[in-house]
């Protein structure tokens, strides 16, 4: 059967091979070129042996589908003949144009294509001093068919081809390269191709579920970040509705407590007599030696009671007090008892159990409300100390129905500071101290340039003292120590006595 090789070449090598047709023809070497169809043909003869060279012509701006194209159609020439391959170098160099041509074999007819392939290398012209690593990759897998032909040396280097075709035919089972093979490696590439789309596909549809996941998890972060912003807005309208109820709610007690102390102002003003016990109402002025009550007590009678002294600046200063003493004011419909005090217990902290009991009898019907009397910008430890003495003498419950009376006397200051801001930087402990009365504080000024000031600040303090009583249904305090019978014959004993300051009790009714 005719021997036929399918030549992967450049136009450079074959024009090499066809130089070889001028110095190396004769009897025994020839070589005959023609054309058949699209395709190169190079008839070479050796010593009458006749093998065609198929070469399709192959250029550098080939794609790898139009160099597998050419080399099959030079393969489908070779139908009726034994086919193998040639590969064709320069100079023992094995360029990338050389690599990108045996990939393209392989990639057509397989790797089982190399098993059927020999490398010449044309040798005029510069020759490589060694192989690079890529051809001896090749040459091994090949095993080893290759030679070097020159124009001097062609008839024996082409007779060393025509031996290594045979070797490769014997190997082969003197086959050659078939159609068969290339059918199944065809179907195998197809399956491959089939199989590479296939993958492609999966790997596609793996991406568009990575990206839908993405995009769910994505849409729920949001909606979850929705939710919770959704959430905290609600949270913050609950709040702000719950501080307007509150707030409400607050605005709303306080006017029932103002109707409250209202309708009980006006049911002891129109339903008791001049003498009914109901219509009075006593406060006891509590504090250390020093601390203004007695001043306190006489401003509040005399601007309680619409009196104004023309000569104020010649006022001389009270005397300490030394016993409990009752003065009243008939004020605003009703009877105001003022009871002023010493001080209710010793240096030890031991109450002065006579005047105790003295100011409790003073106070009938009450005591309703205790007035504690702070000189401003004056807080002792004394003064540290003086609830819990009031505690211990009055009970527990005294803080409910006490007041602290702040005593402004004469300072050097123009504009004296306000009472909220003296007491919101004041001494920790007075502050508890105020807390605990309830908060309810208000302030006096006893000095002569501020005097006219007192107005005002009495009649608040007034207003304050009968909320208070209000807000306990205007029932005086009970002290639990003493009977209220013990108390009345007190009250009586003191007055029947007549001694001293504790006879002095006036009335100062209004104009």
């Amino acid at each position: 059967m005719r021997q036929m090789m399918v030549v992967l070449s450049t136009v450079e090598q074959w024009s090499s091979l066809k130089s070889l047709q001028q110095h190396g023809s004769g009897d025994k070497l020839r070589l005959t070129f023609r054309s058949l169809g699209p395709n190169q043909v190079c008839d070479l003869t050796v010593e009458g042996r006749l093998v065609s060279l198929l070469y399709a012509d192959l250029k550098d701006d080939m794609t790898e589908a139009d160099i597998s194209r050419a080399i099959g159609g030079c393969f489908k020439s070779c139908a009726d003949g034994v086919s193998t391959f040639l590969l064709l170098i320069q100079g023992g160099h094995y360029t990338k144009r050389e690599r990108r041509m045996v990939e393209s074999l392989q990639a057509h007819f397989g790797a089982e294509a190399l098993k059927y392939l020999v490398v010449i290398s044309l040798a005029d012209g510069k020759v490589a001093d060694t192989l690079d690593d890529a051809l001896l990759e090749l040459l091994n897998t090949c095993d080893g068919r290759y030679c070097q032909i020159t124009s001097s040396t062609a008839r024996d280097e082409l007779g060393a081809l025509l031996k290594m075709l045979d070797r490769v035919l014997a190997v082969n089972g003197m086959t050659g390269y078939t159609e068969a093979m290339l059918t199944k490696v065809t179907k195998r590439n197809n399956e491959d191709s089939a199989m590479q789309m296939l993958k492609r596909k999966v790997q596609e549809v793996d991406e568009q579920e990575r990206a839908f996941k993405q995009l769910i998890r994505q849409q729920e972060e949001r909606r979850a970040k929705e939710t919770e912003e959704l959430k905290a807005r609600h949270a913050e309208e609950r709040k702000e509705e719950a501080a307007e109820k509150k707030q409400y709610e607050t605005k709303r007690e306080s006017l029932e407590e103002a109707v409250m102390s209202h309708g009980a102002m006006l049911q002891l003003q129109m339903g008791a007599t001049d003498d009914d016990d109901t219509k009075k109402l006593s406060v006891i002025l509590l504090g250390l030696s020093g601390s203004g009550k007695s001043s306190a007590l006489n401003l509040i009678l005399e601007r309680a009671g619409n009196r104004y002294s023309i000569n104020e600046s010649s006022r001389e200063p009270p005397q300490p007090t030394l016993f409990c003493e009752r003065k009243e004011v008939f004020a605003a419909g009703r009877r105001l008892i003022l009871v002023d005090t010493p001080e209710l217990w010793d240096e030890d902290g031991v109450e002065k159990l006579e005047l105790v009991k003295d100011c409790l009898a003073l106070s009938l019907p009450g005591p309703h409300v205790f007035l504690l009397v702070l000189q401003m910008e004056r807080f002792t430890q004394g003064e540290c100390e003086m609830l819990g003495h009031l505690q211990r003498i009055f009970g527990r419950d005294f803080a409910e129905h006490a007041i602290v009376l702040l005593v402004r006397f004469d300072c050097d200051q123009r504009r004296p500071q306000g009472i909220n801001d003296y007491v919101a930087g004041a001494h920790a402990t007075l502050r508890d101290l105020i807390r605990k009365c309830g908060s309810r504080f208000y302030e006096l000024n006893v000095t002569k340039s501020q005097n006219a000031l007192s107005y005002p600040q009495v009649k608040d303090l007034l207003s304050g003292i009968n909320r208070l009583v209000a807000s306990h249904g205007g029932r005086s305090y009970s002290t639990r120590r003493f009977s209220l019978q013990e108390m009345q014959e007190r009250n009586k004993g003191i007055g029947e006595r007549g001694e001293g300051d504790l006879e002095r009790n006036y009335l100062l009714r209004d104009a």
